[in-house]
């Protein structure tokens, strides 16, 4: 059972518990409006107020609706969703999408509140901005914000590049420094075969003093 509570037009809060199953399956469905009927009470049109999840499960382990009434607006959040997003001139040359905002408060009457707004980023080229401003909100409904234009919804940005990392200065000290050893090596063996021709002369010189 997950318990919950319902507040509203001044009156005291309801307590109530719901089987968890139950409770799933209508918040699936993405209602923003449902009613809500507590055994021995008239059902009472609501709304949800806030979700509590289970921090490793993420199960709803409480839930806060709020009664309305159908005459008058209230606000609400709803979910943004972006559409178009792989036919963006942008997204099809390599850049990045970022879906900055994800909910809205919108004000509108409790039966006109939508599911979802939905975003149309389809002619985003690279370095563009959608903004609160160019979200479309049915008839009705209004967008609460102070400066949509300056809330942003989603970026395209340029593709990323992975850079290769310079060498620091010890592997470079490490490389010029094996280059000199093997330079040192080489010097070396050129003097030992120079010396061992020098000996051979010696010998043959010595060998023709003897038969003079």
């Amino acid at each position: 059972m997950v318990p919950g509570v319902v507040y509203g037009h001044g009156g005291d809060a309801k307590l109530f518990s719901v089987v968890d199953r139950e409770l799933r399956v209508v918040l699936s469905e993405g209602h923003a409006l449902f009613d809500l009927e507590i055994e021995g009470q008239e059902a009472v049109p609501v709304v949800v107020k806030e979700q509590q999840y289970h921090p490793v499960k993420g199960d709803v382990i409480h839930m806060d609706f709020l009664e309305v009434n159908l005459d008058e607006k209230i606000e609400a959040e709803v979910s943004l969703e972006l559409e178009g997003t792989e036919q963006a001139p942008g997204v099809r040359e390599g850049g990045v999408l970022e879906h900055v905002l994800r909910e809205v408060t919108v004000e509108a009457l409790p039966t006109e509140i939508p599911e979802v707004l939905v975003v149309d980023v389809s002619g985003m080229e690279i370095n563009d901005n959608v903004t609160l401003e160019a979200v479309v909100a049915p008839e009705g409904v209004t967008i609460v914000a102070d400066e949509p234009g300056e809330v942003t919804v989603a970026t395209l940005s340029p593709p990323r590049v992975e850079e290769e990392p310079e060498p620091s200065a010890e592997e470079e000290t490490e490389l010029i420094g094996e280059e000199g050893e093997a330079a040192e090596g080489e010097e070396a063996a050129g003097g030992e075969g120079g010396e061992e021709s020098g000996d051979g002369e010696s010998e043959d010189s010595g060998s023709g003093d003897e038969e003079g």
